[in-house]
């Protein structure tokens, strides 16, 4: 009975230990599938508002499909007398000038189309949130946090609806690409870009046996 009961606790902390350990790794695999699924859904967004760029252009420019093909004009039948040849020819001239589409004069450009076109044309030339996270990341001395990264880009880039949830996610995304470091200081965590010397050493500590 002695060695029952002092087996128990031993075999409870060991699975204790182990539902523990899982649950950790389920927990930072949920968040980096989030994170990635933050970033395709920033990647959508910028395709969409890419192609309403692109539509917008195609109708300020006055582009059109091209027109339909005119239906083929029956064959007329031989003459068999001149009179029969004269009211043919007549009957196909008809028929051209019916069968000839209308051509209507180009419409003009409003200065508000331009101006449209010019600002979804601005707009499309911006970079996108990762790229602009990535490149104000590469710019600190010190490690950041996602909301002092969120206020500064917001300063940076007033036009532009920047807030920390998004800002956070592209980071895990950077993360998880490792293109970005996370660390934690007490409840806080911040984000440094890697750099071509922190990213060997990451790989160096990797590479060292356990």
């Amino acid at each position: 009975m002695a060695e029952t009961t002092a087996t128990t606790p031993g075999l409870t902390s060991h699975y204790t230990a182990q539902v523990a350990d899982d649950l950790e790794r389920n927990t930072k695999e949920q968040e980096r599938i989030g994170a990635e699924i933050a970033a395709l859904q920033q990647q959508l967004s910028a395709l969409q508002q890419d192609h309403t760029v692109l539509v917008n252009l195609q109708q300020a420019l006055g582009l059109a499909p091209a027109p339909a093909e005119s239906a083929p004009v029956p064959p007329v039948p031989a003459p068999r007398k001149k009179e029969d040849s004269k009211a043919g020819t007549g009957k196909q001239a008809r028929a051209k000038k019916a069968s000839a589409p209308s051509r209507k004069p180009a419409a003009k450009k409003s200065p508000a189309k331009e101006a449209s076109a010019r600002t979804t044309t601005d707009k499309a030339a911006q970079p996108t949130l990762v790229d602009t996270v990535r490149a104000h990341l590469a710019e600190q001395s010190e490690p950041r946090s996602a909301a002092e990264i969120a206020t500064a880009l917001g300063r940076q880039h007033p036009e532009r609806d920047i807030k920390t949830t998004v800002v956070r996610n592209t980071l895990e995304s950077l993360v998880a690409k490792e293109q970005a470091q996370r660390s934690k200081q007490g409840s806080s965590v911040f984000y440094t870009a890697v750099t071509p010397k922190s990213g060997a050493a990451a790989q160096e500590k990797q590479d060292q046996p356990a």
